[in-house]
């Protein structure tokens, strides 16, 4: 008997045996002998054989169910198992004494001594042969007969040769047949030659479990199917032998080494390849030196290890979809339990795999999703497997949860999955397998996602009486309840799960196509289209615009989004596209669609979507469908523009990335609950070439990732950047809302000073009534996302879908979830009504129109009344059902009625009865599950009339059915059933109810989040370490030139108390303006806090067009369209881009993108190269920006030269951070930074300093301080030389231009210039 299923992870006891489970894919626990075919030593035997021993390389994970053989002898009860030895091949998970061996076969082999001769009759026939030193048979043919030395030469599978003496040898002879060009053994037979071993009871007592278990099923739990285990005697004698690289021959016990000594085994000459394995496997044997095997990882996994790792050239086309097992190559007890078993059973996993369409890794077209299962794998499967392996081998790149019963199993490569990343252990048995219950589902998913798996559910969807009795109706042989895929789980599609609801960053699923020049010219402008997809909140946005050769609004939009999946068509994009997805994203999922049939264009796109918004007209609002045409009469008003622009061009990139994602989503079985309840709305505006066309600022990937906006570069967590700071909101959508804003600051300055007096209103005198919002709101969940759960669950599809089994209440959840709702929609309500008492006193128009019924706040009172007087909210919660009031539901109240007049009927009946026996006492009783029982006292007996049926009776009274109760409790029975069904259907009902309100409950919501924002901001504020104003933002004419003016200008972010020592020092900043320098070139000390000037300049900007408060005693600004930063130093290897040419692309990208009204900030631009290049390309980058572009800017640079050739330029500020100089400890000099921005330039750098903070040694520090003198001494010399040479060279030409000398004067002293200035280039040179 097989062990039951041990209690793991939470794992709930189960009520019937799982046997069949644990033998899904092979055999039993129980020990078992070796199944190598082995000579006579047993032959006073006489069982007949139940199985064949099959080909131990065959790929088979279990052979087909054993048939029996007609008996040699006629004993009817065979003896008892024989204790003579064999030939033992232990497992590694089994004990080492193991069963004896019957051999048994139509002509017995001769003892040992007995030698048979062989000849030229058997060259070319099949043969095995027994290598005891590897202890496991190998399979070839005979090709030759040496007739000198009487020897033979077996070629085996692998190509080795071997020239043996067949009358020595262990050996049995294969009969082969020819099918197709196949050749292969015959699996059973009786005319030829061979021997075969067997269990001797296995069998037997494994189909008597089956019938056991079966008889054992209850509660419909199918748990098992009945063929499951109908071939594990066979798989106990395969799957031993597979494992026999993996023992420890050095630990086996005497008598099993003993055996091997008798067994007189000759010594053979062994013609073998260098890297054979067989050969490896003896010299591991002979060395006795090392503990295990040194069969190598690679090598026992060959066939586990392909199906995870594809060929190099194929991982970055394949987007290494096979991800749930390419981390989970076996190690440790894994490895010694499961490894040799895959590696042998699972050939075409490895280097012979194919697709499904039988294509090879180096086809081109090789598409690794899918798996080519050989015919003679497949036909050695039960049912049960085949249905398995059906599944997997179309989802290759999934982990495989396979509902059985009350359980999801997961079996093979997905069991090392659950094993590694759920914590899950292994069943016993010799299959890799796990599983948990139902109950655990949405836990142990989420995490397998979160963890960047695919997981395929295949849920039940018969029962075992379904199964029954679809056979006997239909003549059905299926032996298995039906299985489907229900839902595919990635990244970007996780509904369920706790941490969903609790982790308010939006998981983003986008879709990305391109067209135009760029496929073909790689200096030609992108064009792509885009469609996110928050499948959480049923959001939709669409997109398409046109980009700049380095892609830099896609790489705007990716380094905001942060996509978690990213579906694109396959081969499709250009280079450069495909460089910016790999560094502007976190290691999404990527999946690579097949253009066309699977990434749809926007022809087919549109013709789908119609079919779909056709089909559920009826169900929406005449405001959502707009009648164009044919094929697309009933679209969402944005997917009728796109579809229109397409007729023109401009729509068709948009619509074919919707396509891609709604085909994507289909396979997912999300894509009708999406479509039915999508929120579409326009891609934000991110063309970088028409900045006056849009309102909002634009932060591109380099500002969002220097800055640290959303980010921090210590690990990429939220911790210290300027989201952190801000994010008060205590709703989910606030904090998404929030990081919209960030992401896209206002340009207008009217609706920033819309938003700056909303958050002037929620503070101050107000303060208590936005903290009482704040704690009303701070108890809801996620409602947005549990609004679109409630939308989703009135889809039947996927796991909703009414042929889907499930044990667990999931109607209970249901009511639940929407009670939830109800509440929470409610509680915004309410929160948002208190809140409008501040308008009393002070007026704002954006509060105005939040607070206001009938605007952005929608008038739902009327609704949550409706839903109030329906039924009881707290006891639906309680019970999870929905018992509605009366007038709440029509369908509900005439079932009631009905059964209210028949209950009534029967009352009535009772009265006349005791009218007509004379007695009051007669009443009605339950028996069981008899009801209304005439009781009558035992005296009345004679009066009661003869078609009276008497049911029961007890001591004193006889309890019987009239005609008439008989005829009314039927039809009582019947409309109560009537009744249960209306009242199983209500809360659907009240949920479709829901639903038709959805754009009222989506604008409470939106709005609720909008106000969480604006109170966030006024209580961010209170956090800055310094004083804190209301900017000022300019909204002056087109000729007013832009300035940004702070005064004692803080850091957002930073603080005094995290510096830990003193406060933060602030400083004031004034940038353009009339006859005003535009940009400040800055100098001064390593350390000496330029980079942290520059962010706080940036980041002030940024709040102020958000409509926060901002860190200064004052801070005026006329609008900044658009932030270009360019400070630290990083690499992208992975897009092929080192630090310096990461510098310069986005220096590159600033010097095309900025305009007047931009805020342009460099940091140390030039110092990844010679300092004579650097210094050129920052100095010809400041002019352009200076002369050119004429746009605000702050530049801070260590090359001093920079500040003597601009120290006359009216239109550069040179300051520097100011600090003080002291002698230190050998010539070092000490410095003080004193942080406070100073104008004139810095003379030095000193970053000798920083070495002395950095703890260089001494002797170090004071070399480097001579290098630098000596290096100052020669810069200076030649420096001051030169200068003077210039400014003698400079007034000879002055004089000689001014005197009036005659010609031969001038001639000559023209002559002595030009010597001058050969002189002087010679010393600059």
């Amino acid at each position: 008997m097989a062990p039951s299923r041990r209690q793991i992870s939470g794992r709930s006891p189960l009520v019937n045996q799982q046997r069949q489970i644990t033998s899904f894919f092979g055999k039993s626990a129980s020990p078992s002998s070796s199944p190598s075919p082995s000579p006579a030593s047993s032959l006073s035997s006489k069982k007949t054989p139940k199985s064949n021993k099959p080909n131990p390389n065959s790929p088979s994970p279990s052979p087909p169910p054993p048939k029996k053989i007609p008996k040699l002898n006629s004993n009817p009860d065979p003896p008892a198992r024989s204790p003579s030895p064999g030939p033992a091949t232990p497992s590694p998970v089994q004990s080492k004494f193991k069963k004896s061996l019957l051999v048994i076969g139509q002509t017995p082999s001769p003892p040992l001594s007995a030698e048979i001769k062989y000849g030229d009759e058997v060259v070319g026939r099949q043969v095995r042969v027994y290598w005891p030193l590897d202890k496991r048979w190998y399979d070839g043919s005979v090709t030759f007969y040496d007739k000198g030395v009487g020897k033979h030469v077996v070629e085996y599978e692998d190509g080795e040769e071997e020239s043996l003496d067949l009358g020595k040898e262990k050996i049995e002879w294969m009969v082969v047949e020819k099918s197709g060009d196949t050749v292969k053994r015959l699996r059973r037979g009786t005319s030829a030659f061979r021997k075969v071993v067997t269990d001797d009871d296995d069998d037997d007592v494994e189909m008597g479990n089956v019938e056991e278990d079966k008889e054992n099923q209850s509660d419909g739990d199918d748990s098992s199917d009945e063929d499951w285990g109908k071939n594990v005697g066979k798989e106990l004698c395969e799957s031993e032998e597979d494992d026999v690289e993996l023992v420890d021959e050095n630990e086996m016990d005497e008598e099993e080494l003993l055996e091997e000594i008798d067994e007189g085994t000759p010594k053979v000459i062994r013609v073998s390849k260098p890297d054979c394995r067989k050969r490896k496997t003896s010299e591991v044997t002979k060395s006795g030196g090392e503990k295990k095997s040194r069969t190598d990882k690679d090598t026992i996994l060959k066939g586990f290890e392909a199906s995870v790792v594809e060929p190099p050239k194929k991982i970055e086309e394949a987007d290494r979809v096979v991800k749930g097992l390419e981390d989970n190559i076996l190690d440790g007890d894994a490895l010694a339990r499961f490894g040799a078993r895959e590696s042998e059973k699972f050939c075409f996993l490895g280097v012979d795999r194919r697709d499904a369409k039988r294509r090879r890794p180096t086809d081109e077209n090789y598409d690794p999703r899918t798996l080519y299962l050989p015919p003679d794998f497949v036909k050695k499967l039960t049912g049960g497997q085949r249905q398995w392996w059906e599944f997997k081998s179309k989802h290759m790149d999934k982990v495989v949860f396979f509902k059985m019963g009350k359980f999801y199993e997961l079996f093979e490569m997905d069991a090392h999955v659950g094993a590694k990343e759920l914590d899950i252990q292994y069943m016993k048995g010799e299959q890799p397998h796990c599983g948990f219950p139902e109950k655990n589902f949405s836990v142990n998913i989420e995490k397998l996602v979160r963890k960047g798996y695919r997981v395929l559910v295949v849920e039940q969807t018969e029962t075992p009486d379904q199964l029954e009795k679809r056979r006997k109706e239909k003549g059905s042989k299926d032996k298995v309840v039906k299985r489907e895929v229900c839902a595919v789980v990635t990244k970007g599609t996780l509904t369920d799960g706790e941490m969903i609801l609790t982790n308010p960053d939006a998981s983003y699923l986008m879709a990305l196509t391109e067209g135009g020049e760029s496929l073909t010219d790689q200096k030609a402008e992108h064009n792509f289209g885009v469609c996110l997809v928050d499948v959480a909140t049923k959001k939709i946005m669409l997109g398409q615009f046109k980009d700049d050769q380095d892609c830099s609004a896609l790489s705007c939009l990716l380094s905001e989004i942060r996509p978690v999946e990213i579906i694109k068509p396959a081969r499709v994009l250009s280079s450069a596209t495909e460089r910016t997805i790999v560094r502007q994203t976190r290691n999404p999922l990527v999946n690579n669609l097949v253009p066309l049939s699977e990434f749809w264009d926007a022809e087919k796109t549109i013709h789908e979507v119609g079919i779909f918004y056709k089909r559920i007209n009826c169900q929406l609002s005449s405001s959502e469908g707009k009648i164009l045409g044919d094929g697309s009469s009933f679209l969402p008003k944005m997917l009728t523009d796109l579809a229109t622009e397409d007729k023109n061009g401009s729509g068709s990139l948009a619509l074919s990335a919707l396509g891609g994602a709604i085909y994507y989503l289909r396979q997912a079985f999300l894509d009708e609950s999406l479509l039915r309840f999508a929120k579409f709305e326009s891609l934000p505006y991110c063309d970088f070439s028409n900045v006056n066309e849009k309102q909002h600022m634009v932060l591109d990937a380099a500002a969002l990732e220097n800055l640290e906006i959303f980010e921090n570069s210590r690990n990429g967590g939220y911790s210290g950047t300027l989201y952190a700071q801000l994010n008060q909101c205590v709703t989910a959508s606030g904090k998404r809302l929030l990081k919209t804003w960030l992401a896209r600051p206002l340009y207008n300055p009217e609706m920033i000073k819309e938003r700056q007096d909303a958050v002037a209103i929620l503070r101050g005198e107000n303060l208590p009534y936005s903290l009482e919002f704040r704690k009303a709101l701070s108890r809801l969940p996620d409602m947005e996302r549990l609004i679109a759960r409630i939308f989703s669950s009135i889809e039947a599809s996927g796991r909703n879908g009414d042929k889907v089994v499930l044990y667990e209440d999931t109607a209970k959840k249901q009511v639940q979830e929407f009670v939830s709702t109800l509440r929470g929609c409610e509680t915004m309500a309410e929160a948002c009504s208190s809140l409008r008492a501040i308008l009393k006193h002070d007026k704002s128009r954006r509060l105005l129109h939040l607070l206001t019924p009938g605007q952005s706040l929608p008038n739902i009172s009327s609704f949550i009344k409706y839903f109030k007087d329906a039924f009881d909210w707290v006891e639906a919660h309680d019970s999870g059902r929905v018992i509605p009031h009366e007038g709440a539901d029509e369908e509900y109240d005439c079932a009631c009625k009905t059964v209210e007049e028949f209950e009534s009927s029967l009352k009535k009946h009772l009265k006349e009865q005791r009218k007509l026996l004379g007695d009051a006492s007669i009443n009605y009783v339950t028996v069981g599950k008899d009801e209304y029982l005439l009781e009558v006292p035992e005296i009345l007996s004679g009066s009661v009339p003869h078609d009276y049926e008497l049911c029961s009776s007890k001591k004193g009274v006889f309890r019987y059915w009239t005609p008439t109760i008989k005829k009314l409790l039927k039809e009582l029975s019947s409309a109560k059933s009537e009744k249960e069904s209306a009242l199983k259907n209500i809360s659907q009902r009240l949920i479709g109810r829901f639903c038709e309100h959805q754009e009222k409950w989506r604008q409470l919501v939106s709005a609720t989040a909008e106000l969480d924002v604006l109170i966030s901001l006024a209580f961010a504020s209170d956090s800055y370490d310094s004083v804190r104003c209301r900017p000022v933002v300019v909204s002056g004419s087109t000729s007013d030139v832009p300035h940004l003016s702070a005064t004692g200008l803080g850091h957002p972010v930073l603080r005094g108390d995290s510096l830990g020592r003193g406060s933060f020092v602030p400083n004031n900043v004034k940038i353009g303006g009339a006859e005003k320098a535009s940009f400040i070139l800055l100098t001064g000390p390593n350390m000496g806090g330029k980079s942290t000037l520059l962010r706080q300049v940036c980041l002030a900007v940024i709040l102020a067009q958000i409509g926060a408060d901002v860190p200064a005693e004052t801070f005026e600004v006329s609008p900044v369209d658009r932030i270009c930063v360019r400070m630290g130093a990083k690499d992208h290897i992975m897009a092929g881009q080192s630090t310096f040419l990461t510098e310069l692309s986005e220096t590159a990208v600033m010097l095309t993108s900025a305009t007047q009204n931009s805020l342009v900030v460099l940091d140390e631009l030039g110092r990844g190269t010679a300092t004579s290049d650097g210094q050129a390309i920052a100095e010809s980058v400041l002019e352009h920006f200076i002369d050119k572009v004429q746009c605000r800017g702050l530049f801070s640079t260590h090359y001093h030269r920079l500040s003597v050739d601009y120290q006359t330029n009216p239109k550069v500020s040179l300051c520097h951070m100011a600090c003080q100089v002291g002698e230190g400890i050998g010539g070092v000099e000490e410095v003080t930074f004193l942080y406070r921005l100073t104008p004139g330039a810095c003379p030095k750098s000193y970053g000798v300093n920083v070495a002395r903070l950095a703890g260089l040694p001494e002797y170090v520090l004071q070399r480097a301080v001579i290098k630098s003198q000596e290096f100052e001494a020669l810069y200076g010399k030649k420096h001051g030389k030169t200068d003077s040479e210039l400014a003698a060279m400079v007034k000879k030409i002055i004089s000689s231009v001014a005197s009036d000398s005659d010609n031969s004067t001038s001639k000559d002293s023209l002559c002595e210039l030009h010597s001058m200035a050969n002189t002087y280039l010679q010393s600059t040179s």
